[in-house]
């Protein structure tokens, strides 16, 4: 057990919590001490314990799930922490998506793959804390002292006399019980449930179709709309005509929206604020009536194209110096002494995050009301915009979260939500808004198209003398400047240029990573081949100087935990096991706090190649619900196969180019590994991220792997278009 002070009393730990940031409210005991002061011998028949716990007088036990549920198994794991520290069994739990309130729970986004990691404290503080006052309530009514009272299951037992007590049957004097100053949390080597196989709680209502998703929310008396927005990102509304739309049947309207706001957040970026917007009875009855609409558009900036993007990519990497990010050492003077220099250029291009549910959004604005029901990543934030939008009071306004059919990044930017509140506000009903594929596909925020050149010097005995990368990227550069290898190598220099554009652009899963551990990896390979090292022995080598002499203050990773998980799926993988025609790529990469190592075993079937395993090793510490991580890092790793390997968004005068999934290609079922074998390393480190990380490093090691069995290097993605020498 280790002892955690809860502070003084109920005022300073509210107090001290909200400015720590842990994001741990108790609100129970306004309930006991109203029931005090009232002379109220009974309270209610369910009773919040705190803001993440409920428990009614019959045992039955709520464990609310703060953060949004978009496929990354949270509204899972989160209360798998509380019931740890409440130590109950897991069957005894039900378990509800808590309401938006970040007074209380604090941090409610899905973004960073920082959900358990930023909740893991308070969720085990509410769980401990709870079970300290059961404990206390138990020895008040048997008269003993609190350590003469132990927990399992639910249960309370007397160890003096043996007497026991379910929680349910103190739960109401537990809950007027003032917070205990100081609580005790599990040892880790104490965890019953942390660690296991939990199932997903949603899992049969999701096999089973059961309404979880924003797009099953249904409201009597809804509208259903669809918008029309421009047809490419540099033009705007010119004029629209509805007449023959309007005459439909089931159609209610067709008009303009603004969702332009005065003083936009960073959730709120849009490329299309003026739309035309068409509401009627049914989903199938609206979207016949938009292909009624006549709209005209206008310029609005400039219409790009891919093959101008590449050019600036060029161009940005031959003539623009870029601003110096950081520098050890002098890396040129190094390199005209090496006995020899490797340079390699890799890219990819914009990509949209095609969500398999696309989006959606229910609003209810009413004269000094607003109702917002959907999925959405950052609830807070669309609350706050559609206030302002809306010319409501903020308190005025409600978002509650649905499950999330996928998000990857798209969710954060809650424009969807936005038009459906605008558009409810003026017709003064309540409304669904429901986009097409291909209006979600071409008013995208897309992952940035990137460029990164290396240059790496090499001396006599292989050893790496200096190592520089100049990124750039439309809109920015993907570089992080004190990622591996800065620490490893005496002359070290990243440079970072910006390219402006038109094209609207967003997070998508593991930003800037999801192209950098790649292009790096794969560069790495390159290196350790010229430098005639096994290609994991001459990251360890580098590892091992950044243990024992790193260069420099400022390196954001722990070598020891990257070569651990090197070492790990080295052994795991039986690396240097002869496979006759098997080809092997390996790369490894630190983001989200969490460290993995890949190896992919390719074969080829005539001139395609075909994934037959990836070993994957993780450090990402304590695993908090093993069947939800394996999920994680497997849907990450295809993930991250599909992306680089065929997928691309590509435009002509400012429109993209795909629409559609049937030119947009996604991973196929038979183009997935045939096998995973994930090996999580085994510490007591605080949880990191996860729901990111498995995905960046498979495309480096996929590229190297393609290079064994091809023997050629894939610096451009996708890796399976034709042009794969446009920039090298």
């Amino acid at each position: 057990m280790t002892k955690v002070k809860t502070h003084l009393d109920r005022r300073s730990f509210l107090k001290v919590s909200a400015a720590g940031g842990a994001g741990f409210m108790l609100s129970f005991s306004w309930l006991g001490s109203l029931a005090k002061a009232a002379g109220i011998g009974e309270l209610p028949e369910n009773i919040d314990l705190n803001a993440y716990i409920k428990i009614s007088d019959t045992g039955e036990i709520t464990l609310f799930s703060p953060n949004p549920e978009i496929g990354q198994n949270v509204k899972t794991s989160m209360p798998l922490i509380v019931a740890e520290e409440l130590d109950i069994d897991w069957d005894q739990v039900m378990v509800e998506q808590a309401p938006l309130d970040t007074s209380k729970y604090r941090r409610q986004i899905a973004g960073g793959s920082q959900s358990i990691r930023q909740g893991w404290n308070s969720l085990r503080m509410a769980g401990a804390t709870a079970r300290m006052m059961l404990v206390m309530a138990a020895a008040n009514r048997w008269g003993v002292a609190t350590d003469k009272v132990t927990t399992s299951k639910g249960v309370l037992t007397n160890t003096i006399n043996g007497n026991t007590l379910s929680y349910g049957e103190v739960a109401t004097e537990a809950a007027s019980i003032d917070i205990p100053d100081e609580v005790e949390l599990k040892d880790p080597s104490e965890f019953k449930l942390i660690g296991k196989h939990i199932k997903n709680v949603d899992g049969f209502n999701i096999v089973t179709g059961k309404p979880l998703f924003g797009i099953d929310f249904k409201r009597e008396g809804m509208v259903t709309a669809m918008i029309i927005h421009p047809p490419a990102f540099g033009m705007k509304l010119k004029s629209f005509d509805g007449t023959e739309a309007k005459k439909m049947p089931g159609v209610s309207d067709v008009f303009s929206i603004s969702t332009s706001l005065d003083e936009p957040q960073w959730s709120d970026i849009n490329a299309f604020n003026d739309l035309v917007v068409i509401t009627g009875e049914s989903t199938w009855q609206v979207m016949q009536a938009k292909e009624k609409v006549k709209a005209e558009w206008q310029p609005d900036g400039s219409l790009e194209s891919t093959e101008g993007h590449k050019q600036k990519l060029r161009d940005s990497l031959m003539n623009d110096p870029g601003e110096v990010a950081r520098q050890d050492g002098d890396p040129d003077s190094a390199a005209s002494k090496a006995a020899r220099t490797i340079e390699s250029t890799f890219t990819a291009p914009f990509l949209a995050h095609n969500t398999l549910e696309p989006m959606n959004f229910f609003a209810d604005v009413r004269e000094n009301s607003a109702e917002l029901v959907g999925p959405i990543q950052t609830p807070e934030s669309l609350r706050a915009s559609a206030a302002a939008l809306l010319g409501l009071p903020i308190e005025n306004v409600t978002v509650d979260m649905t499950r999330m059919g996928g998000g990857f990044g798209r969710r954060l930017y809650g424009n969807f939500g936005l038009e459906a509140a605008v558009i409810s506000q003026k017709i003064g009903k309540p409304v669904k808004l429901l986009y097409k594929r291909e209006d979600d596909m071409t008013q995208g925020t897309y992952r940035p198209a990137y460029a990164v050149k290396y240059k790496a010097a090499l001396d006599e005995n292989g050893d790496l003398l200096s190592f520089q990368a100049k990124g750039t990227g439309l809109p920015s550069s993907p570089l992080f400047a004190n990622r591996f290898p800065a620490g490893t190598v005496d002359h070290y220099m990243v440079r970072n240029s910006n390219i402006p554009t038109d094209i609207s652009t967003g997070a998508w899963r593991a930003p800037r990573s999801n192209f950098t551990a790649g292009a790096e990896q794969a560069f790495i390979d390159e290196v350790a081949e010229a430098a005639g090292k096994d290609p994991i022995e001459f990251r360890l080598e580098l590892f091992d100087r950044a243990i024992k002499d790193p260069v420099g203050q400022n390196n954001d990773y722990d070598p020891e935990r990257y070569a651990g998980v090197l070492k790990l799926v080295r052994e795991k993988s039986g690396w240097n096991k002869p496979m006759p025609g098997v080809y092997r790529g390996v790369a490894a990469y630190y983001c989200h706090n969490s460290y993995v190592a890949q190896v992919v075993d390719l074969v080829m079937e005539g001139e395609t190649p075909r994934i037959k395993k990836v070993w994957c090793a993780i450090d990402c510490g304590i695993v908090v619900n093993k069947e939800g991580a394996l999920n994680q890092v497997e849907g990450g790793t295809i993930d991250g196969i599909g992306h680089c390997m065929y997928s691309r968004l590509t435009f002509d005068q400012g429109a993209p180019q795909q629409n559609n999934f049937d030119g947009y290609q996604l991973i196929r079922n038979d183009q997935a590994p045939d096998e995973i074998e994930v090996f999580f390393a085994e510490n007591e480190i605080n949880p990191t991220g996860l729901g990111e990380p498995a995905l960046p490093p498979i495309s480096g090691a996929l590229a190297n792997a393609l290079y064994k069995a091809t023997g050629k290097r894939y610096y451009n993605q996708p890796f399976m278009m034709a042009d794969q020498e446009m920039m090298s």
